[in-house]
């Protein structure tokens, strides 16, 4: 896996994947930036969901379960006054939809994509993040 980022001036820059794609990452004003993307810490908390969603959808689809829709809501501390400031601790709440879904299967599978598959979230807890999970079936 590669990618590359380009410096765009001020505290702005572009990263594009091996595959193509972009993301613009940016500070806040008062850090000489302009808003124009997400902080480099955000995009490293929205890759830990998307990792951990993928699994928890893919796993549910496997078991023949009908998901309409999972939403993962994530919550991350970081260390205070430490530079460089850390995560800490990282929940991810699933809220997971679907026709007949059982809590079994949502459970094995949300406890799956966290011991097992989501490389994201284990590697920061193997760093020594705290990384828990939670789920709720939405009708």
């Amino acid at each position: 896996m590669k990618a590359v980022v380009d410096w765009q001036g001020d505290v702005c820059f572009q990263a594009e994947s091996e595959t193509g794609h972009t993301l613009v990452m940016d500070g806040p004003p008062d850090h000489g930036g302009k808003n124009r993307g997400a902080r480099p810490m955000e995009t490293v908390l929205m890759g830990v969901g998307g990792c951990s969603s993928f699994d928890v959808v893919h796993i549910l689809r496997k078991a023949r379960q009908d998901v309409t829709g999972c939403r993962c809501e994530m919550e991350a501390e970081r260390a205070e006054n430490e530079i460089p400031a850390v995560f800490t601790k990282i929940h991810l709440h699933f809220r997971v939809s679907g026709n007949n879904l059982k809590e079994n299967q949502v459970k094995r599978a949300v406890e799956l994509s966290a011991e097992k598959y989501c490389s994201a979230a284990i590697m920061l807890t193997r760093g020594g993040v705290e990384v828990t999970h939670s789920y709720s079936i939405e009708s």
